[in-house]
C-alpha cells in the first residue's frame, strides 16, 4: 500500500510542478488568449483542486494505517507499565506482561529526551515515543506474542546512549479462553 501512496504522490508532485511551469511561462497571456479547452479547464480547477486533495487524503490515511507498529485492541483490563529513561538506563515496572491484553506504558524521563522503542525478537520496531522530562506520553500497544522484547533509546541522550536498553517479557495468556483474572 505504501509504494501505491509514494507513487501517487510523485505523480501528484509531478503534475503540480508541471502546472507550476506552465503558468509561469504563460503569466502574461489571458485565459481566452488559449482557447475553448484551457479556458474550460481553468473553470474546472476548484473541482479538480478538491479532488487531488481527496485522493491524497485518502491515500495517506491508507498508508498510515498500514504502519507496522499499529496496535491491535486486545482483550481484557489494562496493564499498565511505568517506564522512566534516565541517562543510560530505563527502569520499567512491572517488567513482564501478558500476550493477547492491551498495555499502556506511561513513559517518562529523570533528565534528558530519550526515545522509548520496543522492538521484538527479531529486532523490529513494535512501538515507540518519546520519553521527556516533566511529561508524561502514555503509549498504548497490545502484544500478540509472548517473548522477550528490547528496549532501546532511539535518540541520542550522550556518551553512553548506545548502552541504554533494557527487557520487557511479555507471557503468554493462562487463563481460561483469555478471560481476565
Amino acid at each position: 500500500m505504501q509504494d501505491t501512496v509514494w507513487m501517487v504522490t510523485v505523480v501528484l508532485m509531478a503534475s503540480a510542478a508541471g502546472i507550476f511551469v506552465w503558468v509561469a511561462t504563460a503569466a502574461e497571456k489571458g485565459v481566452d488568449d488559449y482557447g475553448p479547452v484551457v479556458a474550460s479547464l481553468y473553470r474546472l480547477r476548484p473541482w479538480l483542486f478538491g479532488l487531488a486533495a481527496i485522493v491524497l487524503i485518502v491515500s495517506n490515511y491508507k498508508a498510515l494505517t498500514a504502519l507496522p507498529y499499529v496496535s491491535h485492541p486486545g482483550v481484557g483490563p489494562v496493564q499498565t507499565v511505568n517506564v522512566t529513561g534516565e541517562q543510560w538506563s530505563w527502569t520499567i515496572v512491572p517488567g513482564r506482561v501478558v500476550a493477547g491484553r492491551p498495555v499502556e506504558f506511561r513513559v517518562t524521563s529523570k533528565d534528558v529526551n530519550h526515545g522509548f522503542a520496543v522492538y521484538d525478537e527479531g529486532l523490529r520496531i513494535v512501538a515507540q515515543t518519546q520519553a521527556m522530562p516533566r511529561y508524561v506520553n502514555v503509549l498504548r500497544h497490545t502484544f500478540t506474542e509472548p517473548g522477550i522484547y528490547r528496549i532501546l533509546c532511539l535518540e541520542y541522550c550522550g556518551q553512553a546512549h548506545h548502552e541504554m536498553e533494557a527487557e520487557l517479557v511479555v507471557v503468554a495468556d493462562t487463563t481460561p479462553s483469555g478471560e481476565a483474572q
